[in-house]
């Protein structure tokens, strides 16, 4: 196999599921984001408690 049989098969495969939209209906995008900054801010937290050589 080829690389361009490949990239034309992978685009032909990409082509066929945008019919789905890509969206899971119980996903929220709200909660999604809301977890990674709530995460993001404890490592945040964590680094900082541990980094009390200045």
């Amino acid at each position: 196999m080829t690389a361009y049989s490949t990239a034309h098969a992978l685009a032909t495969l990409a082509a066929e599921g945008g019919e789905h939209g890509g969206n899971h209906e119980s996903i929220s995008p709200y909660l999604t984001g809301g977890a990674a900054l709530a995460i993001l801010l404890l490592m945040l937290w964590i680094t900082t408690r541990f980094n009390r050589d200045r």
